[in-house]
């Protein structure tokens, strides 16, 4: 898949924009990148959208900015040299898409209907957006086009919110999902960026979900570990359970066999995606020790940080 693509489907979310005046581009980026997504489609159908383009990817070279609602083979070359990374249209137009492929621009055309996306196919392409999504069928209509077409993923745009985007990113065929709900035009329009920086992080804790797991206790060995979870089942109820290098108290304490990673032991953070957890936190500086990483598949399901807290090491689970 595309490198672009790539950082799309790591970043989860992709804002859609619309910008009626290009000097709000450089704090509603700022306000994005604060709150933790570093993307914008910003939609090619205003006249200030092609100088907001050049602003945001000038001011904030990290940020990911495409353009969207593109049309036409010149508003993909307006946009490209404006710095738009990646090209969303509203339909599948096939002279839009070869022009696109050919210059090896990625893009992802609207699509509601399988004969779309065997278009797609057939232009080389291995995503599509799905378009209006929540109006042509939501989910179940997704879901019921992926089955033949085990090789595309999709990004849904279209009604998309904080209920239900994640039911949509739960689906392994989904890239992403676009979504203004966080860049509402209003607030835009008001100058309130500091309430878009708050929308902003809410849907990324949103869809990350983190939530605690579990709290890991280091024994000395096997038969101290299973003495300390029974004092928690008889303290709390709390069943216990021998595994192959720890015991369980229940769910919420797990006892090793050996002294384990972390000073004090070790802290389990649960996320709706390892993957896009690892690459939002990374984002902001935190390492993650590499070694780690364990795998369902392709799909990464569990990921240490390189750093203590307080003693404990953490890592993130896959709910």
């Amino acid at each position: 898949m595309n490198a672009v693509l790539e950082k799309i489907q790591k970043i989860g979310i992709v804002p859609v924009v619309v910008l009626n005046d290009a000097k709000d581009a450089k704090p509603l980026a700022k306000a994005l990148c604060d709150g933790g997504l570093p993307c914008a489609e910003v939609t090619f159908r205003t006249d200030a959208a092609e100088e907001s383009i050049k602003i945001m990817s000038t001011e904030f070279p990290e940020m990911l900015v495409g353009a969207g609602t593109v049309l036409t083979t010149e508003q993909v070359d307006r946009a490209v040299a404006a710095g738009a990374k990646f090209i969303v249209s509203p339909g599948l137009n096939p002279k839009v898409v070869k022009y696109c492929v050919d210059k090896d621009i990625p893009v992802t055309p609207g699509t509601s209907s399988p004969s779309q996306v065997e278009q797609a196919i057939e232009l080389g392409l291995e995503v599509v957006k799905f378009f209006p999504a929540e109006a042509a069928g939501g989910l179940n209509m997704i879901k019921s086009m992926a089955g033949p077409y085990t090789k595309m993923k999709f990004m849904p745009t279209g009604g998309i919110n904080a209920k239900n985007v994640n039911d949509y990113l739960a689906f392994d065929k989904i890239l992403a999902c676009g979504g203004s709900w966080m860049v509402k035009g209003d607030l835009v329009a008001a100058g309130e960026f500091d309430k878009i920086t708050d929308l902003t992080r809410e849907a990324v804790m949103t869809m990350l979900g983190f939530e605690l797991r579990h709290i890991g206790i280091n024994a000395d060995n096997a038969a101290e570990a299973e003495k300390i979870a029974a004092q928690f089942e008889l303290l709390f109820g709390f069943n216990k359970k021998v595994g192959n290098s720890s015991v369980f108290a229940g769910t919420e304490i797990e006892v090793m066999n050996e002294n384990g990673r972390g000073t004090k032991g070790h802290i389990a953070i649960g996320t709706n995606s390892v993957a896009r957890a690892v690459a939002h936190l990374e984002s902001r500086g935190f390492e993650f020790d590499e070694t780690s990483y364990k795998y369902k598949g392709e799909k990464l399901t569990l990921a240490y940080f390189k750093d203590e807290v307080g003693g404990f090491a953490i890592h993130l689970v896959q709910k």
